[in-house]
């Protein structure tokens, strides 16, 4: 700007000073000459296009020919400021610029605990629609300017802060905020295993406390992560593998797991039960693997199928891609019990499919599915398995980000066995019916729970129960939510006994409708509504009620 700046000031100061020095007359014919202000008076109507007239005095044909030179002058120096201006405005250097200033301004604003999601994709879509259906606050890296485009467009209910830019950058993340008090952690979840350890080692380095989950397929880089300190790195093909195996032999251990890292408010149909005999694996790369390791430490007979052994290191399998019938008959198809579609092709999964439910109708079928647009497909097809990676990253970031108590319950869950998840399902079902529930944390100290401490220091003892509770009228109701899980120092409780006392330090995790823990939290910091819940009787508002009751 500062040419067409420099060139439009120059123009102005010569016309002033010519206006200035050359005389005119006034109407008695007496000289007369112009001040500074005077001259820029006219000139800015004149030199704008406006026009107005030759004031105070009509020109003499000197000032009409300077008038004439300073509107060619002037005229083109403003054509020549405005066309560099409107240039300048379509510079993407400059909007760049803009949206860098207005992101970095909206994360500075953030007043609430966000987390920043860097990759927009499949994976970071689905996670930041269940962060925001669980009301947590999020910042978006994604270098995808039509991902950005596709961020915009989405109905989010908070707005999402969004910038399109190099995640792998330290100073771009550190205008996301990484820096930021409000910040609870970073995910990872870009489709480049090297630019997602990138991430991983620069927010270690430049934050070492803040948290940081990783997605990766490579084993390598994996390892890479580890060295660093990244507090959860995520593999889905090894997830999956681990949750095939958990729903070969608890079932209800799988299922609740599945529940619980939803988003809340989605349908969990029972799934049928993965059958046991031979069973045919088309695929033998990353999530082939997974799976075929599972069913063998299961005691399965797998055949495998792959087109390439030698790329994927496979000893002992049929060459060929699946989508063959002759190859499947070669493998056992028609006494087969399952097939397990797993090639980084859809189409391919989908024939694969196809091919073997027409020789065999009766298989259990596994379906790997790459790309969230192909879904119709997908739906249409209805398999009893159907793995798509990016819902299993999100559901595992999902357990860790909307509350840290969670993933240690379901690590602990998985412990003890399937007859105890299945009264937890049965539990969760007939307290909160049978859509996915919310789940949160809630700890009793300081500023976290006024009205409990404060209840404690006057000798009144609440308990978990009462936290579960809400007034109605005259009467105490229980609202629907259900404890999982109480911490109390090293100890553990899953699912407490409502009449535990409450005790400063404890950490609960509980599950529940939405609705159900916007009213425990005002419960936990009106004491006049929790003494009620806890004694039966209305607080005295006055310190001579107080006074009188203590009496009593």
């Amino acid at each position: 700007m500062r040419a067409p700046l420099l060139m439009v000031i120059i123009s102005y100061a010569i016309a002033m000073i010519g206006f200035v020095l050359i005389p005119g007359v006034d109407n008695h014919s007496q000289p007369y000459r112009y001040n500074f202000f005077d001259a820029f008076y006219i000139l800015s109507y004149t030199a704008t296009t406006i026009g107005f007239g030759e004031i105070p005095y009509p020109f003499t044909t000197q000032q009409r020919l300077w008038m004439t030179f300073s509107i060619y002058l002037t005229v083109i120096s403003w054509f020549y400021a405005i066309g560099a201006i409107i240039a300048l405005l379509q510079e993407s250097a400059l909007k760049l610029a803009f949206k860098n200033a207005l992101f970095q301004r909206d994360v500075r604003n953030l007043m609430e605990p966000f987390y920043l999601i860097c990759g927009y994709g499949e994976t970071g879509g689905e996670l930041v629609r269940a962060l925001d259906k669980n009301e947590l606050r999020v910042v978006v890296l994604e270098i995808s300017p039509e991902r950005i485009n596709e961020l915009e467009m989405t109905d989010y209910q908070f707005y999402i802060p969004h910038l399109c830019a190099d995640a792998k950058l330290a100073e771009v993340l550190l205008y996301a905020g990484i820096k930021n008090p409000m910040c609870r952690g970073v995910a990872a979840l870009t489709d480049d295993d090297h630019a997602n350890l990138a991430i991983s080692v620069a927010v270690k380095l430049i934050k070492p406390e803040l948290p940081v989950l990783a997605r990766v397929q490579n084993d390598v880089i994996a390892a890479n992560m580890a060295s660093f300190g990244t507090d959860r790195i995520i593999n889905p093909y090894h997830i999956f593998g681990e949750h095939l195996a958990m729903r070969l032999n608890a079932l209800g251990t799988y299922l609740l797991h599945e529940w619980l890292t939803r988003a809340p408010g989605d349908a969990i149909a029972t799934p049928a039960p993965v059958p046991q005999g031979h069973w045919i694996a088309c695929g033998f790369g990353r999530f082939g693997k997974s799976v075929v390791n599972s069913l063998q430490n299961d005691g399965m007979h797998v055949t495998i199928i792959e087109a390439d052994p030698q790329g994927t290191q496979c000893d002992d399998c049929i060459i060929g891609s699946g989508v063959e019938s002759h190859i499947l008959q070669q493998a056992g198809v028609e006494h087969a019990v399952a097939i397990v579609a797993g090639t980084d092709n859809d189409i391919n999964n989908l024939s694969i499919v196809m091919t073997a439910l027409e020789l065999n109708p009766k298989l259990f079928v596994i379906i790997r599915k790459n790309k969230r647009h192909n879904d119709p497909l997908f739906q249409h097809f209805n398999a009893d398995i159907t793995m798509q990676p990016s819902d299993v990253i999100a559901h595992t970031c999902l357990s860790y980000m909307v509350s840290p108590m969670l993933a240690d319950f379901l690590v602990t869950a998985r412990q003890q066995g399937n007859a105890w998840a299945n009264a937890v399902i049965a539990q969760l079902v007939s307290k909160l019916g049978e859509q996915v529930p919310d789940t949160w944390d809630i700890t009793i100290a300081g500023d976290m729970a006024v009205a409990v401490c404060a209840l404690m220091e006057q000798g009144i003892q609440p308990a978990l129960k009462h936290l579960m509770m809400r007034p109605v009228g005259q009467q105490r109701h229980e609202m629907p939510v259900v404890p999982l899980m109480l911490v109390r120092g090293e100890q553990k409780m899953l699912l407490p006994e409502l009449s535990v006392p409450l005790q400063v330090g404890d950490t609960i995790l509980c599950c529940g409708l939405d609705q159900a823990k916007s009213i425990q939290r005002f419960v936990m910091h009106d004491i006049k509504t929790l003494h009620y819940l806890v004694t039966g009787t209305e607080m005295p508002e006055t310190w001579v009620g107080r006074w009188l009751k203590a009496g009593r």
